[in-house]
C-alpha cells in the first residue's frame, strides 16, 4: 500500500484536511452500529489508501452514530490498524481457507472481530462473534457468514481458555507479529534502540489512548480560559506535564465544533513540534522563513512566540493547503504570515540571506507518528529509502535564506538516522558557514550537541528530530 510522505508538523485540524473529504462522505448511507461503521471505514482505507483519521472523521460527520458508538467505531478501526499483522496471524491459525483467498470484506470482518475478542475485554465475546456473522451475512452471503461463525467461535474459545497460538519465535519475526510492524522497520528500530527499546517504542506506538495535544493561543487567550471553554463542551482537558500553554484532550470528538477551537483559543499541535519552534527561538520583529509550511502549525507557533510582530514567509507547493493555512491564521487572529506557492527544494530567487530564522520541517517517512497514524508503519521500504536525497535538497535550498548570524532549524517526525543525523552530517560537510548550536528545551533540558530525537516511550511526544544550526557572521 502506498502512503504519502508527510511533514513533521502533524495536525488533526479538520478545517485543514476535512473539507474535501466531507463532500465524499456526505452521501454515505446512515450507519446503524459501530461495527458496521468500522467495516465501512476499513474498506475505505483499504480501497483508497485514505488516512484513517480522515476516514473516521468523515464517517462520524456523515452519520447518525451516537457518541458512544462513534467512540467504539474509532477504537476498533485504530485497533485493527495497530494490530493488523497479529490479527491476520491469529486468523490464519484458525481458518481453513488461506487469507489471501478470502473476499477482502470478509477478511476485514475477521480482523475487526478478532481485535475485539483479543484486546477489548469489556466487549462480550458473543457480541463480537454475532455482529461479525451478521455483517458477513449482510455484506457477503450466507456461506461467508457460516465460515466467519466457525472461525470466530474457535478463536473465542481459545481466548477463553488462554490457548491462543504462540508467536513465531523471539526474533524479528516474533516482534513483527506481536507489534504488527514490518520486519524491516523492527530491524531499524532495534538498530537504534536495541530490542528492549524497540519493544518499548512499538508498545507506545500501539497505545490506544493517545490524547490530542493542543496549544493555547496566548495572543488572545490563556490556559485557564481555554480549559473553561473545553470543560463547557464536555471535553476532558488537562495541562501538559511540562510544557506551558499546552493541553491534552480526551473525548474531544470533532474538534472543529468546540467553542475553544472556533474562537481561536487553541490549535492542534504535538508538544514535539512546538518544542522545535522553541528551539529555533524566533523573537518579536524577526523575519522567519517556514519552508514546507502547510498545514501551518510551526508558523502559528512562531507567530505566537513573536507576539504577532514581525514577518513570516510560509512556503508550500500546494495552493489549496496554503489557503486553508490562511483561514486557520485568521481564526487564530494571526496577521504576520504571508504565504507563497513555492517548491522549497528550489534555490531562492528572492529573500536570499535575509531570514533571522529558517524552519526546514522537511517531508519524511513519518515513523515518529505511528501512534497517531498507525497505517504509516505499512509504508513500502523502498519509498522511505529515497527520502534523504529529497531532504538534503530542501535543506540545502532553504539554508540560503538564512542571514549571517541567523538560525537554521531542521526537523522531521521520523526517527530514522538516515533522515536525521545522516542528513545533518552531509549538510555540515558541504556547508562550512553553518555549525551546530546547543539549546535548551522545557521538560528535556540541555541539548549540548545541537540535535536531539524525542521518543514516544521516553518523552510522551511524537517521535521527532530537532537540529539547530547557526550561520556564521
Amino acid at each position: 500500500m502506498r502512503l504519502p510522505i508527510i511533514s513533521g508538523d502533524i495536525l488533526f485540524e479538520a478545517e485543514i484536511s476535512m473539507q474535501g473529504w466531507d463532500a465524499k462522505m456526505r452521501n454515505a448511507d446512515k450507519l446503524i452500529s459501530a461495527r458496521e461503521a468500522a467495516l465501512k471505514a476499513l474498506g475505505i482505507y483499504r480501497r483508497n489508501n485514505a488516512w484513517s483519521d480522515l476516514t473516521l472523521n468523515g464517517l462520524i460527520r456523515g452519520s447518525d452514530l451516537p457518541p458512544a458508538e462513534a467512540a467504539l467505531m474509532t477504537k476498533i478501526v485504530y485497533g485493527v490498524l495497530q494490530n493488523l499483522t497479529l490479527c491476520d496471524y491469529v486468523a490464519a491459525q484458525f481458518s481453513s481457507i488461506e487469507l489471501k483467498k478470502l473476499e477482502p470484506r470478509v477478511l476485514d470482518i475477521l480482523r475487526m472481530s478478532i481485535y475485539q475478542l483479543v484486546f477489548l475485554t469489556r466487549v462480550p465475546a458473543s457480541a463480537a462473534v454475532n455482529e461479525g456473522v451478521a455483517l458477513a451475512r449482510k455484506y457477503s452471503n450466507q456461506r461467508a457468514a457460516g465460515f466467519v461463525n466457525a472461525v470466530l467461535r474457535k478463536i473465542a474459545k481459545a481466548v477463553e481458555d488462554g490457548a491462543l497460538p504462540e508467536l513465531p519465535g523471539d526474533g524479528l519475526q516474533g516482534l513483527s507479529v506481536k507489534y504488527s510492524h514490518p520486519e524491516w522497520l523492527v530491524k531499524e528500530f532495534c538498530g537504534v534502540l536495541g530490542p528492549d527499546g524497540a519493544e518499548a517504542l512499538m508498545t507506545a506506538g500501539n497505545d490506544g489512548d493517545t490524547p490530542i495535544t493542543v496549544q493555547v493561543n496566548t495572543l488572545i487567550s490563556d490556559t485557564e480560559e481555554a480549559l473553561t471553554a473545553l470543560a463547557a463542551d464536555g471535553v476532558d482537558a488537562v495541562r501538559h506535564e511540562w510544557l506551558d500553554s499546552c493541553l491534552e484532550l480526551r473525548g474531544a470528538g470533532n474538534i472543529t465544533r468546540l467553542e475553544a477551537f472556533s474562537k481561536g483559543l487553541i490549535y492542534v499541535q504535538d508538544a514535539a513540534a512546538k518544542l522545535s519552534v522553541i528551539a529555533a527561538g524566533p523573537k518579536k520583529n524577526d523575519f522567519v522563513v517556514d519552508g514546507c509550511a502547510a498545514p501551518g502549525g510551526k508558523s502559528f507557533a512562531a507567530a505566537i512566540q513573536m507576539e504577532n510582530k514581525g514577518r513570516i514567509a510560509a512556503f508550500d507547493v500546494h495552493a489549496a493547503k496554503l489557503r486553508n493555512m490562511e483561514n486557520s491564521a485568521g481564526r487564530l487572529k494571526i496577521d504576520i504570515i504571508e504565504t507563497f506557492k513555492r517548491d522549497s527544494s528550489l534555490p531562492p530567487d528572492t529573500l536570499s540571506g535575509s531570514a533571522d530564522v529558517v524552519l526546514a520541517d522537511v517531508p519524511c517517512s513519518g515513523f515518529g507518528v505511528i501512534r497517531k497514524k498507525p497505517e504509516i508503519r505499512y509504508k513500502d521500504e523502498r519509498e522511505a529509502a529515497g527520502l534523504p536525497d529529497i531532504q538534503k535538497k530542501i535543506l540545502q535550498a532553504l539554508s540560503a535564506y538564512t542571514k549571517p548570524g541567523g538560525t537554521l532549524l531542521y526537523s522531521t517526525c521520523t526517527i530514522l538516522k538516515r533522515e536525521n543525523e545522516e542528513v545533518i552530517e552531509w549538510f555540515l560537510r558541504n556547508n562550512g558557514l553553518f555549525s551546530l548550536e546547543a539549546f535548551t528545551l522545557p521538560g528535556v533540558g540541555e541539548v549540548p550537541d545541537g540535535m536531539i530525537t524525542l521518543w514516544p516511550h521516553i518523552h510522551a511526544t511524537d517521535g521527532f528530530f530537532i537540529c539547530k544550526m547557526r550561520r556564521k557572521v
